[in-house]
């Protein structure tokens, strides 16, 4: 693991826990800390916040850690050797309902929107295309799954199993390219308690590949595909090795991508702490979007080092900078690939939680049915945004953010949805009434039994 670290002396370590930075004037409980992240663009926040001094203006003294998976990084929150970490939006909530790990984590940071894509290979790229409807010579955008259903049906006849890859069983990459699938009318798999795989009745097979090698597991040909952040979709464009089909704002416009989780023991002996850590994202945030996207640039030359991300900076520049290469030469406007302030980006809604949820329910995760109440009270154990405006409420009073960056009416929950590549809306205050809308996966008091569905 590469260890980042801000040097700070004695001497200013000394006054820090004496009159320690901004956060309200509040004393800090614990100024030197151990945060982890995963090699993708959008640790951008924490990379950031630490370099453009925002930790250490709250008194932080901060060490980035890189760590070698998502299981990895998750473990070590819950036993305190990270004191908080970038994380997979479903990871707090997986662990909350004690999918793979239960432990108590919480969020009070939204540390993007979109920023995801599906790439396949050359070989089934080559398949799908002549099949594509064409605008100005041009693959005509969004690209449906139902122009991947064949190729599926090929590989099946051919006796080829079709693999594809996602970065975690609790990752929105999992639950974005199921419901891509699934909008195709692909059968992506069901988990029940007893086969975690998720590969049951499945038409393509989802396993869990880290996002770094996803491009040469793609290239070995051991999968097909894979929905994985950035810039590991450029990477394979950059390589001549696949082809990304697909942005995950044209599947759900603006969807939230990763968070900031603390365990829950943390945040209660951390308050100070936890708040400083906010402000100091919060700020790292508004850098990033600020004069449409003015520092972007300057962004990705910071990501780019090995201690980070460590990819070319063409293949970061591709998605960082308010484009987004398909085939190769075939780069394209895409403004909101990743936004990481804009649209009150950084909130944590508890709707959005709920979206997670009510994809675990309708892939097997959940395996048993759960009234709506269910859905919002395991929502609020978890996403806190009062703390986030408790943070941001602090910033505003310095002068440091503007009162109307900030959603200070909203009761958490976003209105109905719609923006979904299968133009079904979705209500987060309504979830089964939405599992009931979506044709493929588990409603009602449907459970997954064995090789099939029951109830």
């Amino acid at each position: 693991m590469r260890t980042l670290k801000i040097v700070v002396t004695g001497m200013l370590l000394a006054l820090c826990a004496a009159n320690p930075g901004q956060a309200g004037k509040l004393p800090l409980e614990k100024p030197e800390l151990k945060l982890g992240f995963i090699k993708l663009t959008d640790m951008a926040p924490l990379a950031i916040a630490y370099e453009k001094g925002f930790f250490e203006d709250e008194g932080l003294y901060v060490t980035l850690e890189s760590q070698a998976n998502w299981k990895v990084l998750l473990d070590r929150v819950i036993t305190g050797e990270l004191d908080g970490a970038h994380m997979l939006a479903g990871q707090p909530l997986g662990a909350a309902i004690g999918f793979g790990t239960k432990a108590d984590i919480i969020t009070a940071f939204s540390m993007d929107l979109n920023g995801n894509g599906i790439t396949v290979s050359n070989e089934v790229w080559s398949l799908m295309k002549p099949h594509l409807p064409m605008e100005d010579g041009k693959p005509k955008h969004p690209i449906k799954a139902e122009y991947l259903k064949p190729v599926i049906d090929k590989f099946k006849a051919e006796g080829k199993p079709f693999k594809m890859g996602m970065v975690f069983p609790v990752s929105t990459h999992n639950y974005e390219l199921r419901y891509w699938l699934a909008s195709g009318g692909i059968h992506p798999g069901y988990y029940s308690s007893t086969d975690i795989t998720g590969q049951i009745q499945a038409d393509a097979l989802l396993s869990v590949t880290p996002p770094p090698q996803m491009p040469a597991t793609l290239e070995a040909g051991t999968i097909y595909g894979y929905c994985v952040g950035e810039p590991w979709n450029q990477q394979a464009v950059a390589k001549g090795i696949g082809v990304p089909v697909i942005t995950d704002n044209e599947i759900w416009k603006n969807n939230p991508e990763k968070v900031f989780g603390v365990s829950a023991q943390w945040a209660k002996e951390n308050p100070n702490t936890h708040l400083a850590l906010l402000r100091a994202l919060i700020r790292a945030g508004m850098w990033l979007d600020e004069n449409n996207g003015a520092n972007r640039a300057e962004a990705v030359k910071i990501l780019s080092r090995s201690d980070y991300v460590g990819a070319d900076e063409e293949v970061l520049a591709n998605s960082m900078t308010g484009t987004f290469e398909y085939e190769k030469g075939d780069k394209r406007p895409a403004p909101d690939f990743n936004i990481f302030f804009r649209l009150y980006a950084t909130y944590p809604y508890y709707s959005d939680a709920v979206w997670y949820l009510s994809q675990m329910r309708r892939w097997g995760q959940i395996n048993e049915a759960k009234d709506d109440a269910w859905f919002d009270e395991t929502a609020k154990k978890v996403y806190r945004p009062d703390i986030y405006l408790k943070a941001a409420r602090s910033l505003v009073e310095e002068g440091l953010a503007k009162e109307e960056d900030f959603p200070w009416d909203t009761d958490g929950y976003r209105g109905p949805q719609d923006g979904f590549i299968d133009g079904i809306t979705y209500d987060g205050r309504k979830p089964n009434e939405y599992l009931e809308k979506l044709p493929v996966g588990l409603k009602g008091a449907q459970t997954v039994q064995g090789a099939g569905v029951s109830g």
